[in-house]
């Protein structure tokens, strides 16, 4: 079990640290046919770097996310599992902090995002309009494969805010992955 105190202050600066600078807080939507609402909501703490010695750490010490290698040499580290993000990720970054008021700004609004997914507030449209108000205000706007309005287009009028199928926030492994 994760605890945000058992992480040596050094390390956990440093990470934290290294975040600062090269991390990224994401929410993103997927298309789903099997979702009534249309949409998956998903929520992703991801860094990359060609050297993976720093990308472990993050996964010795938050004991969450999975790893992967590019083609072209980069290596990933992400935990997009919401038990995770809720449980590790968020306490760890709640003790730890940033410096930069950007990043301070993008992880108060991911921790928004994940408490408001927890309550089960994606699957209804007023908590997608929700999300996406605060998702528009993280990243600097980002770049985004679906705008808000093609999302919001894309919800069945009348639809319920239950889902036909669901994926467990316990899904996803924890594991190294090389990418073919």
């Amino acid at each position: 079990m994760f605890d945000a105190k058992n992480v040596p202050r050094e390390i956990g600066y440093y990470l934290a640290g290294f975040t600062d600078g090269e991390g990224s807080f994401n929410t993103s939507f997927r298309s789903r046919k099997d979702y009534k609402i249309s949409w998956k909501v998903s929520l992703c703490f991801n860094i990359s770097q060609r050297d993976k010695v720093i990308l472990s750490l993050f996964k010795r010490y938050l004991k969450c996310g999975t790893m992967r290698q590019r083609k072209d040499g980069v290596w990933y580290y992400e935990v997009n599992n919401l038990n995770a993000i809720l449980e590790n990720v968020i306490p760890f970054f709640n003790k730890f902090g940033f410096l930069s008021a950007k990043k301070k700004r993008d992880f108060a609004k991911f921790k928004k995002i994940a408490f408001l997914m927890k309550e089960g507030k994606h699957l209804s449209l007023e908590g997608i309009e929700e999300i996406l108000k605060i998702r528009t205000e993280m990243n600097d706007g980002g770049k985004r494969h679906y705008s808000n309005e093609e999302i919001l287009r894309k919800i069945p009028p009348g639809e319920s805010s239950e889902t036909i199928r669901q994926t467990s926030p316990n899904s996803g492994g924890d594991d190294i992955v090389r990418s073919p």
